[in-house]
This record gives C-alpha cells, structure tokens and sequence, in this order.
C-alpha cells in the first residue's frame, strides 16, 4: 500500500475528468471514425441487467472511483516518472487490460480484432491515454 500518494480527493476528481473526457471521445468523436464506436454504457448495463443508465453510472463509478483510488494508493508509488507520466502509464496498462481481457469478452475480439481493428485499438489507446493524463495531472504529486 503506498503511504505518498497523491491526495484521494484529487485523484478522484481526476478519474472524473478523465471519465469525462473518455466518454465524450467514445460519444462524439468515434463515431466519426469508422468501425470505432463502442457503447460502454450499453455493454456494462446489459452484462448488469439493467438500462443504458445503470451501465454508464456504473462506467463512472469504475472511470471515477474504483480506478483513481487503486492508482493513488496501490500504484502510485510503483509507477515511473511524474504525476502525470504516472497517469499514463495507468492508462497504458488499462487499455491493454481492455483489449486482451475485456475486449473478448463482450464479442469483440482480442485487441478489438472484431470491432474495427487497428482503428479501434488505436482510439481505444489515445481515450485510455489522455484519461490517464488528465488522472495523473490533476491527482498531482504525492501529498
């Protein structure tokens, strides 16, 4: 457990921004690129059982709370660089998460190879990235 991490409350607020800022690219920007745009909510609220909308609060809580409080007191400390280098580095590991583990199981293959390919792998990493950048940057250095 890490005992200088950066405060909880800004990183929280940095998972939210960078939810933020995921959730717009994957709303507003992927689907002007071809064979790229993914629901989230959708796909997190049907594996739930319930409607868009439990699946896109449960895309914050993950995006907002669950992550930035694992990267602030778990892995802040093991994490090369500064703060936000820090952050990308979380987003790096993440997106690989999604694309080997998540990725094939919703049906979309592995590395996205059923839901657009490279282009989507590709969107998937700077979403994945800038989310950390912004989770890194706002979450800043330890307190």
């Amino acid at each position: 457990m890490s005992s200088a991490g950066p405060a909880i409350f800004r990183s929280i607020l940095g998972g939210f921004a960078g939810t933020l800022a995921i959730t717009a690219m994957m709303y507003f920007v992927a689907p002007a690129m071809p064979g790229t745009h993914m629901d989230i909510a959708n796909v997190l609220g049907s594996v739930l059982g319930g409607s868009w909308w439990v699946g896109m609060a449960m895309h914050f809580v993950i995006g907002a709370l669950i992550f930035p409080l694992t990267y602030a007191v778990f892995f802040y400390d093991s994490l090369p660089g500064g703060p936000t280098l820090r952050g990308i580095a979380l987003g790096v590991f993440l997106w690989l998460l999604a694309q080997a583990v998540m990725m094939p199981m919703i049906g979309a293959g592995f590395f996205s190879a059923n839901a657009g390919g490279v282009r989507a792998i590709v969107g998937s990493l700077m979403a994945h990235v800038i989310y950390g950048a912004l989770l890194g940057w706002i979450s800043g250095p330890p307190k």
